[in-house]
């Protein structure tokens, strides 16, 4: 270890790339959601504001409808992209869990919309937007938690179910131990 100016030893240096490697790796797949997400978002939007302007629905009903829309776009590209690695043993479950956490979203997302809509009274064309925009990035940060947590989970390494098989075999070849009578 080496001495700095106060003559104190220093601390070892950290394992060269483990941090940074991991750092890399939820910086990628950050970019990776927030492209799907950005083009989700987009879907939303143009949605949101088709069906407001085209039909005579009521601001948070065409939320929920653009929301669902741009669910399903997401869905598809967050599992064929975003996560596109990921365990894909379990697709019941995960599609179960992605629905009840996108539920959740939209229920975030249209409640800060329904909140200055019906509680403030900002329906503007501008203020439906600003808000149904502010609503989105906080289901965002929920939806990233979620997703990454609980639904498009990391698959085991390679290397570790090998060593696990091994360990398993070695276990499995060994004889009992004798039974030693008294």
């Amino acid at each position: 270890m080496e001495h700095g100016s106060s003559g104190r030893r220093s601390a070892p240096p950290a394992p060269q790339g483990t941090l940074a490697r991991r750092a890399g790796r939820v910086w990628r797949e950050a970019a990776k959601f927030g492209a799907v997400g950005g083009a989700g978002l987009l879907v939303n939007l143009l949605v949101f504001n088709l069906v407001r302007h085209v039909t005579d629905l009521q601001v948070v009903r065409a939320s929920v409808i653009a929301t669902i829309v741009s669910i399903v776009f997401n869905y598809v590209g967050f599992r064929y992209f975003t996560y596109r690695d990921r365990d894909k043993s379990g697709r019941t479950r995960e599609l179960g869990l992605f629905l009840l956490f996108s539920v959740i979203g939209l229920v975030i997302e249209n409640g800060v919309l329904y909140l200055a809509t019906y509680g403030f009274r900002w329906d503007s064309p501008l203020q439906s937007n600003v808000f149904k925009f502010l609503g989105i990035g906080i289901a965002t940060l929920f939806r990233f938690w979620s997703y990454r947590t609980w639904v498009f989970r990391t698959a085991p390494r390679p290397e570790t179910v090998t060593g696990a098989e091994a360990l398993l075999r070695a276990q499995a070849t060994k004889s009992p131990r004798p039974k030693v009578s008294r």
